[in-house]
């Protein structure tokens, strides 16, 4: 089967994941109204195309956080990679790697820290944060992640409770007994408690609030960017914390469903932080023209979750290889189709808000 875009990464890994792990990776919370919204939002968006503009020769390279990367697509934060390809994570780090670009490594990943490292030592990489009511086991990992060389650390803000995934709850999901959240590998004892995505229930921290951020600060000399804000009032706030980044997101609709899409809300916070930090955006980019939206309305790179999980589930790091080239190819190929030569000359003209 010829892989052309992204669905068909799509097709293949709902016919060949287990159920219960098509459901997990698929969940939005509760109707799942803003999951799909997240998809539906891009398509109110047209674009605007300029013509005779000599796009004989076209660059989609740009920076994020003053480092290049090819094109501004990375991989967003997603766990439990081992579920779709054996090598997990250590799979999607190579491939990351090899196309030049950013991938946030998760927390809840299959695969260590240490592992991800090892198997992509030239890559670029930021570290995906939970605050834990356990403080030292966040402080713990900072230090651990930094010591080893990642970039940044994106902390995620919109989980002070875990959304209600409903098909979740109807497969009892667990991780099977091979799988474990590495990073904490050994730290909680086998209580035989309720547990959680792999790690016991009530670990994460519901008081989290913005003087968290600066606890964080006090530790750790990487950037931090934020990820999880939906209004220009928590931008603001953002920025007031000195923060080095936002990634807008609603967490792939998993958390709180009525929410805005992402790609909806990222104008109005571009608008706020006018440049004082990056901004970023993930949540339903699925084709090249999603991407050009996305940066036309003022996101310095997307990341994309599920898609990446896709490619790994139809053949490991080469999968995920193929996810980012054919982004990487339509990306570039509307830039031109658009009229334009770089990502410096993707701006706000290029796209209207359709009356759809």
């Amino acid at each position: 089967m010829a892989m052309v875009c992204l669905t068909d990464f799509e097709e293949y890994a709902k016919q060949h994941l287990s159920k219960a792990t098509w459901d997990y990776y698929a969940a939005g919370a509760d109707e799942c109204c803003t999951r799909d919204d997240n998809l539906l939002a891009f398509k109110r968006i047209r674009l605007r195309p300029r013509i005779l503009r000599d796009v004989s020769v076209t660059d989609t390279r740009t920076t994020v956080q003053g480092r290049e990367i090819s094109f501004p697509v990375g991989i967003a934060p997603t766990a439990f990679h081992c579920l779709a390809w054996h090598e997990g994570e250590m799979a999607t780090a190579r491939a990351t790697e090899a196309l030049n670009t950013c991938y946030i490594a998760s927390t809840y990943s299959t695969c260590s820290a240490e592992e991800i490292v090892a198997a992509a030592p030239n890559g670029y990489r930021w570290f995906q944060l939970y605050v834990y009511r356990d403080r030292k086991l966040s402080e713990q990992l900072v230090h651990r992640v930094e010591a080893l060389g990642y970039k940044a650390l994106v902390l995620t803000v919109d989980v002070p409770y875990t959304g209600k995934r409903r098909n979740d709850i109807r497969n009892h999901f667990r991780l099977p007994p091979h799988l474990k959240v590495k990073n904490f590998e050994g730290v909680f004892q086998e209580t035989g408690g309720p547990e959680e995505y792999g790690i016991p229930a009530n670990t994460l921290d519901p008081s989290i609030s913005w003087k968290d951020i600066t606890w964080l600060r006090s530790i750790t000399r990487l950037p931090i960017i934020i990820k999880g804000i939906l209004t220009k009032e928590d931008a603001e706030l953002a920025v007031d914390h000195c923060v080095q980044g936002i990634i807008v997101s609603n967490h792939g609709g998993r958390q709180l469903d009525g929410g805005p899409a992402s790609i909806d809300a990222l104008p109005e916070i571009v608008d706020t932080v006018a440049g004082r930090v990056e901004v970023y955006v993930d949540g339903g980019i699925r084709t090249g023209s999603d991407v050009l939206k996305a940066i036309a309305l003022g996101a310095k790179c997307v990341f994309i979750g599920r898609p990446a999980v896709w490619g790994l589930a139809y053949k490991g790091e080469e999968g995920v290889r193929e996810v980012l080239q054919i982004l990487n190819e339509e990306f570039c190929l509307s830039m031109a189709l658009s009229g334009c030569r770089n990502v410096a000359e993707i701006n706000r003209n290029l796209v209207q808000l359709s009356k759809l």
